[in-house]
């Protein structure tokens, strides 16, 4: 049994796919939707990626569960799940949780939102009407 963080994250990617932010937006653009999983705060000041679906790390295996009543459908559909964290490491935590839940090959984005932005991927103000349907 892993006994470190450092052997619980290898141990998680054993069972994801990792993308590389564009191959993340390719993904996007054929259907797939990104979750982007960081904080209100870091959304605010760093901004968003336009299509993502803001959900709060600490919900979103509620929110991916067809069968919680706190589902969200922009989640459960079918559609591929890719995590987005703030740098790649938390993501692929909850990209294998997606994966235990069932959704079909679940990732994460190598290097998160701050490599996306690094590479000047398309990137947007923060609004707050991107998160969860009330």
């Amino acid at each position: 049994m892993p006994k470190t963080a450092e052997e619980l994250l290898a141990k998680a990617r054993r069972h994801i796919d990792r993308l590389t932010p564009r191959q993340a937006l390719e993904a996007m653009n054929a259907g797939a939707v990104l979750v982007d999983t960081r904080t209100e705060t870091d959304r605010r000041n760093e901004g968003t990626v336009a299509g993502a679906v803001a959900v709060a790390d600490s919900v979103l295996e509620w929110r991916a569960d067809p069968a919680d009543d706190a589902a969200d459908p922009r989640l459960t559909t079918g559609a591929r799940l890719i995590v987005m964290c703030n740098d790649g490491y938390s993501s692929s935590f909850k990209a294998d949780h997606l994966r235990k839940l069932g959704h079909q090959h679940p990732a994460d984005v190598i290097g998160g939102y701050r490599a996306w932005k690094r590479l000047g991927l398309p990137v947007d103000e923060f609004r707050s009407d991107r998160g969860i349907p009330h």
